[in-house]
């Protein structure tokens, strides 16, 4: 028997035993109670996941559409067509009709299908008719979800503006890429419920999650002026024989821009798709860099060496500085002597003696040489600044390049000779057509776009684009004299081949030689703007290395003259009567 300390040593143990058990048991209870009542919601959500299974519902792109409310980019209804690898009851059966349908080897449909994933997918972007049919063979383990492929009913229209969508919908170049977060829209779910092996439990259903379209994008291009500016480009083309086109027109109140054209263009629903007669076996690396130069806007993308269409901006600058006067005289050999350089007048005989109106009208070199050179290295310099030449527009698109332009520290006389008739340095032609539309239209430094507001569903505005104006680069009143020496060179000098019969234009011609001199390759442009003394609209035309007649006078002159003769009408602008 035990003694009564052994009795009471016992009994304490039994206690504590006790205590400790009832003590675990209260702690499990209570953890039990904590975990079933107050975190359940939270217990439940993760056993859902754990059994649910998620495919995605792509948002519809928001359209592009232009200024009159006409489709630019639209979407198709397209599927995708998935399998569930623990759902599939009869494999050979899904590959032979997958195949089939989706035009693919068995070979490749296979490994799709014995590819032990939670989801994998055969193909997407497959036309809605293949996608119904093989919706109706209710295959075991397919999934066939409907999905947005993007559309553009203009084919290539536009193509280096407007971009294109890859296969995930997101934007790849031009505006796509721009305003992609407007348009993308958020997409949406839809949730089933799977047992342990995988298998959906028919009796769960589904939970959809509706996905957001994208928002509507509203531009300025005019796809009528859009359309006839690239009839005339392509007509250009080839007549000319022309390496490229471009052509663009601009509101110079405000910086819209109503076309912009670079052909050749390319088809923007086939965008991966090569010119016939490219060589075959190019590597991945070779046809990526054949695509981009394909893709590759050279109105914004490239510079090239302006020529005479850079006087209005020396012009402009020797007005607004007080060197020169539409009535200064000039005298013109045919020559000028910088240091020890010679350079020639394009009338080898020289304009003799004539007013500066003139030297415009006659497109005299020597004559602009001596406004910048009586400008003088810093003047010009910060008229070059002051004008926004160094910087580049902003405008709506990427990769926008800058202007190439000598160091100040670098330039002597020479290079400063050659700056003011527009060689040895180089801007973009969306730098030149904003800078002359800025000097022609008061004076303000506005910044060329296409972005002009988004809508949602309902056509209701969302957000409307702003864009910087700066003021005052130059002086109404040069302003005004720059319409008025301009307008005279249409009507009776090197741009009398851009006037338009009832309407009053001015402008300016260029015929630059490209690098290296001598090469034999020259490009003709034309800068026209319309009223001339109140513009409404200006325009640009440049042909890249044209054969046989190669002057911009000659060349590109008459194709402004063909737009204004058309679009002008169009764009309600009233006809002068004198």
């Amino acid at each position: 028997m035990l003694s009564d300390n052994n009795k009471i040593v016992h009994r304490k143990k039994i206690l504590v035993s006790f205590l400790l058990f009832a003590g675990i048991f209260s702690f499990l209870f209570g953890r039990l109670v904590y975990l079933c009542v107050w975190r359940s919601d939270h217990y439940a959500s993760l056993a859902t996941d754990l059994h649910e299974r998620e495919r995605s519902i792509k948002a519809a792109r928001g359209r592009i559409l232009d200024c009159n409310g006409k489709v630019l980019a639209d979407n198709r209804t397209v599927c995708t067509v998935s399998v569930i690898y623990n759902q599939i009851e009869d494999p050979d059966e899904v590959i032979e009709i997958l195949s089939r349908e989706l035009e693919l080897t068995e070979e490749y449909v296979r490994k799709r299908v014995e590819k032990y994933s939670s989801m994998e997918r055969v193909k997407s972007n497959v036309d809605k008719e293949t996608g119904d049919r093989i919706r109706e063979y209710d295959l075991a383990g397919v999934k066939v979800d409907e999905d947005y492929k993007r559309y553009y009913p203009n084919g290539e229209l536009g193509s280096k503006v407007l971009g294109f969508t890859g296969s995930d919908n997101q934007g790849i170049i031009g505006l796509e890429v721009i305003y992609d977060k407007y348009m993308e829209g958020k997409p949406g779910k839809i949730l089933t419920v799977t047992d342990a092996r995988g298998i959906e439990v028919e009796s769960a259903g589904e939970r959809r999650i509706e996905p957001e379209a994208g928002l509507d994008l509203c531009i300025s291009m005019d796809l009528n002026v859009q359309a006839y500016a690239t009839q005339l480009a392509y007509q250009a083309l080839a007549t000319k024989q022309a390496d490229s086109v471009s052509i663009l027109v601009m509101d110079p109140r405000n910086g819209e821009m109503l076309a912009m054209v670079n052909v050749p263009e390319f088809d923007l629903n086939q965008p991966y798709e090569l010119p016939e007669g490219t060589a075959e076996n190019l590597t991945a690396e070779e046809k990526q860099n054949l695509l981009n130069g394909i893709w590759r806007n050279g109105c914004i993308n490239d510079t090239y060496e302006p020529g005479s269409t850079f006087k209005i901006i020396t012009a402009a600058a020797g007005l607004s500085a007080g060197v020169v006067t539409p009535a200064s005289s000039f005298s013109c050999p045919g020559f000028i002597i910088v240091d020890d350089r010679k350079i020639r007048c394009h009338k080898v005989a020289g304009h003799g003696s004539q007013d500066f109106t003139h030297t415009m009208m006659n497109s005299c070199n020597p004559a602009l040489i001596t406004v910048g050179m009586r400008l003088g290295l810093d003047s010009y310099y910060g008229y070059f600044e002051q004008f926004g030449l160094k910087k580049k527009t902003g405008i709506d698109l990427p990769g926008e390049a800058g202007t190439i332009m000598h160091r100040k520290e670098d330039m002597g006389n020479v290079e400063l000779a050659t700056v003011a008739f527009g060689q040895s340095f180089q801007i973009t032609p969306i730098q030149l057509l904003t800078t002359a539309a800025s000097i022609v239209n008061g004076g303000n430094r506005v910044t060329p776009h296409f972005g002009v507001r988004t809508l949602d569903s309902d056509g209701n505005v969302v957000e409307t684009f702003d864009y910087p104006v700066t003021p005052g680069i130059v002086s109404e009143e040069v302003s005004a004299t720059m319409r008025e020496i301009l307008e005279m060179v249409v009507k009776e000098g090197s741009g009398s081949n851009g006037k338009v019969e009832g309407f009053r234009v001015g402008g300016k011609t260029a015929t630059s030689q490209t690098l290296p001199r001598g090469s034999g390759r020259y490009i003709a442009s034309f800068v026209g703007f319309a009223p001339a003394d109140d513009p409404q609209v200006i325009a640009l035309a440049i042909v890249n290395n044209p054969q046989g007649v190669y002057y911009g006078g000659q060349v590109a002159a008459p194709m402004i003259r063909q737009l204004y003769e058309n679009i002008l009408p169009y764009l309600g602008i009233a006809e002068y009567h004198e």
